[in-house]
């Protein structure tokens, strides 16, 4: 796995009281996030937040309407998923706006079904919220990256239920980490 490094801070109010009011409880959270081929997202999440407790980045598909989702099926587009990362760490070890905060700093949440070169809705922006508490803070900090960072380009970022969870094929799991030449989406960065 990339050698860990210290995720930037947050810089919006509601994602900066989300890390000041983090606090370690019993057992885990979940968070998933859309934005673009997901390789480049999980390594992203990965590279700045392994250090948590229980943490755990899953390349998978989510989203859509067909059971059982193969990577060549969400490829064409046709099945509704999306390409997604979830995340697992210890419940209150981060808080959850700061994660949607580093969502929108490391892609371009402007851009209907398109991230750089790759073009589909198995692409689009989106948060997949695990809860009305996620749906909140994810609507919150949406309206706060748009007035801070994007007042002339309208964020499109779908923000909707998490529907079933499908993982994605073993060799998607930490690809970029396994494959250091492998193909990476050029709008996976930080914006600010």
């Amino acid at each position: 796995m990339s050698p860990n490094k210290t995720p930037p801070a947050p810089t919006v109010p509601t994602a900066i009281k989300s890390r000041e009011e983090a606090v370690a409880g019993e057992g885990v959270e979940h968070a998933t996030f859309a934005s673009g081929c997901f390789w480049g997202t999980e390594h992203l999440f990965s590279k700045h937040y392994s250090h948590l407790p229980q943490f755990k980045a899953e390349s998978g598909y989510t989203g859509g309407d067909v059971n059982t989702p193969s990577y060549r099926q969400v490829c064409s587009g046709s099945t509704g998923h999306a390409e997604a990362v979830q995340l697992t760490y210890q419940k209150g070890s981060v808080g959850y706006g700061e994660l949607v905060e580093f969502f929108y700093r490391t892609h371009d949440p402007t851009t209907v079904n398109r991230q750089g070169p790759d073009r589909g809705s198995q692409y689009r922006s989106a948060i997949f919220f695990h809860s009305p508490e996620q749906e909140q803070v994810a609507k919150q900090v949406t309206k706060e990256v748009q007035e801070k960072y994007l007042k002339n380009k309208p964020i499109v970022t779908e923000i909707a239920p998490i529907s079933k969870w499908w993982a994605g094929e073993d060799y998607h799991q930490q690809y970029l980490d396994n494959n250091p030449g492998g193909y990476e989406c050029p709008t996976h960065q930080f914006y600010w």
